[in-house]
C-alpha cells in the first residue's frame, strides 16, 4: 500500500518572478516531485490542458494578463480534482481567502521558507494517496464482484449470469429470489460492481434484523427533535446510497406501514425523514432479496401488491445448490483454495460423489462452512471419506441408493461401507479395535475392506 511520502505530484509553477519560480521548482525537484514552471498563465493553462496528469498547481495571485484566481478558475472548469495554492503578498490575503472559497487548496505568503511550501505539499500528497488507496479499493472489489464469481457451469447458472449481464448496466429495480445460501448477496455486489454505480456506495441493509420501532430511522434519517432522544439529525441508508445502490435483504420483513414509503422512493426518486416536512431527492438503484413467497404474502395482505411489482421489474431467481448439483466439484475446489492457506490438499473422488447425494438444505453457503472445517482438519493434507460428518454421509447412505433405484445388495453394501468408515474413525485406523467394535473377526473386517476398496 503506498504511503503519501512515496508519492511524486506532478507540479506546475506559474509566477511571472523568475528567481523565485526557478527556486522554487528546484526545491521541489529535490523533494522528489516531478515539476515544470512558466511565466505566463496562458501558457500554464495550455500545458495543463495538454497534460491531465498534472496534481497540483501553485501560481501566483498577482500577474499581468491573466491573475492567479482567474487561473484558478480556468484550472477548476477543466478539472476540478486538480489541487491549487496561491502565493501571495500579505496585503493579499483577502483575495486569497477568497480564492479558497472558490475552490483553492490552501495559500502561502512571501516570504516563505522552502519547507514551509513542501510540508503544505505533503497534504495535497495525502490526500493523493486517500484517492490512490479509494481506487485501490473500489478497483479491488470491481475485480472480487466479475460475473464469474458466481461460480458454477450448470445450466441455471449460465441462465443467472446472463441475468445478470442484462441488468447490470441499467438502474432498474431488481428482485433477487433464493433460499437461505442461494448467494443472494453475492449476486448483489456482482450487480453493483458491475453497473455505473460501482464507484458510489452500495449500502445494504438487513430488514429483518430491524425492529419496527427503529426501521423508519434506519432508513429514511430523523430531523433533530423528531421524537424523544433524536439529539441531532440522522443521515438514513436511502440518502447514504445516494448516487449508488441500496441492498435489501430480507424485504419481506418490511412493515406494512412503511411499505407506502419505500413505493416512493422507487417510483418518485424521493423521501422526507421522520419529523421533517422537507423533500429530498435521491437518485438510487434498489437491489432486494427475499427467501419468501412474495406473491403469496400479497394474497395473504401482508405485502402491498404495487410494491411487489414495482419491485419485480427485473426478478432473478437463484437455483438450490440440490438442483445443480453438477457445480459441486467446482464450488469445493474454489471454496478449498480459499481456506487451504496455499497448502496443496488432495480430494479423494469418492468425497465428491457423497456431496452430490445430500440434499444441501443450507446450500452454498453450507457447502463452504463444510469445506472450511474439512481443509481445517485434514492434517495430512487428504481429505477422504472419512472426514465427512455422520450426519452428511449417512443421509447420503440412506438416500442415495433408494433415489437411484439402487438393488436391496447395493443397499446393504451402502451400509456396510458406512459402519466399516465410523468404526475406523472412532479407533482412529485400529483394525482390531474397529472389528471388535463391528463384532466381527479382523479377518472378516479385512476381507470387507479390500472388497469395498478401503484398505
Amino acid at each position: 500500500m503506498k504511503d503519501y511520502k512515496d508519492i511524486s505530484l506532478n507540479i506546475c509553477i506559474v509566477d511571472d518572478e523568475e528567481i523565485l519560480r526557478v527556486t522554487t521548482a528546484e526545491d521541489l525537484r529535490d523533494a522528489g516531485h516531478n515539476v515544470v514552471d512558466f511565466e505566463l498563465p496562458e501558457e500554464a493553462l495550455k500545458h495543463i490542458r495538454q497534460h491531465p496528469e498534472i496534481d497540483l498547481v501553485i501560481s501566483d495571485i498577482k500577474m499581468p494578463q491573466m491573475n492567479g484566481v482567474e487561473l484558478l478558475k480556468e484550472v477548476k472548469d477543466f478539472n476540478s480534482k486538480i489541487c491549487v495554492i496561491l502565493i501571495t503578498a500579505f496585503g493579499n490575503v483577502k483575495s486569497a481567502v477568497q480564492a479558497i472559497k472558490m475552490g483553492a487548496f490552501d495559500y502561502i505568503t512571501k516570504p516563505f521558507e522552502p519547507l514551509e511550501l513542501i510540508n503544505l505539499i505533503d497534504k495535497v500528497a495525502q490526500i493523493n494517496c486517500l484517492k490512490f488507496r479509494n481506487k485501490e479499493f473500489s478497483n479491488f472489489f470491481i475485480n472480487k464482484y466479475d460475473i464469474d464469481s458466481y461460480w458454477g457451469n450448470s445450466e441455471s447458472v449460465q441462465k443467472v449470469k446472463e441475468e445478470i449481464k442484462l441488468v447490470a448496466g441499467s438502474s432498474s429495480t431488481i428482485l433477487i429470489t433464493g433460499e437461505t445460501g442461494t448467494g443472494k448477496e453475492l449476486v448483489a455486489n456482482i450487480i453493483h460492481y458491475n453497473s455505473d454505480r460501482n464507484k458510489k456506495p452500495l449500502i445494504k441493509v438487513s430488514c429483518a434484523i430491524l425492529s419496527a420501532d427503529v426501521f423508519e430511522s434506519e432508513l429514511f434519517g430523523h430531523s433533530k427533535g423528531a421524537y424523544t432522544g433524536a439529539a441531532k439529525e440522522r443521515i438514513g441508508r436511502f440518502e447514504q446510497a445516494d448516487g449508488g445502490t441500496i441492498y435489501l435483504d430480507d424485504i419481506d420483513d418490511i412493515p406494512l406501514n412503511l411499505q407506502v414509503k419505500l413505493l416512493r422512493v422507487l417510483q418518485e426518486g424521493e423521501l422526507e425523514k421522520v419529523g421533517s416536512s422537507k423533500t429530498i431527492k435521491i437518485d438510487i438503484r434498489v437491489i432486494a432479496s427475499t427467501k419468501a413467497d412474495l406473491n403469496k404474502f400479497v394474497e395473504e395482505g401482508k405485502f402491498r401488491k404495487d410494491l411487489y411489482y414495482r419491485l419485480k421489474i427485473f426478478p432473478i431467481v437463484l437455483p438450490t445448490l440440490r438442483e445443480r448439483k453438477e457445480d459441486i466439484p467446482d464450488l469445493f475446489n474454489t471454496f478449498l483454495f480459499e481456506f487451504s492457506d496455499g497448502r496443496k490438499i488432495l480430494v479423494e473422488n469418492e468425497v465428491y460423489e457423497i456431496l452430490k447425494k445430500y440434499n444441501w438444505p443450507g446450500n452454498t453457503r453450507e457447502l463452504k462452512n463444510l469445506v472450511e472445517r474439512l481443509a481445517l482438519i485434514a492434517t495430512n493434507d487428504e481429505i477422504t471419506p472419512q472426514l465427512i460428518p455422520d450426519d452428511i454421509s449417512a443421509s447420503t447412505l440412506a438416500a442415495g441408493p433408494l433415489n437411484n433405484s439402487g438393488s436391496l445388495v447395493d443397499i446393504v453394501n451402502s451400509f456396510e461401507i458406512k459402519f466399516i468408515r465410523d468404526a475406523l474413525k472412532k479407533s482412529t485406523g485400529n483394525k482390531n479395535k474397529a472389528a471388535e467394535l463391528l463384532g466381527i473377526p479382523v479377518s472378516t473386517l479385512r476381507s470387507k475392506m479390500e472388497k469395498y476398496n478401503l484398505l
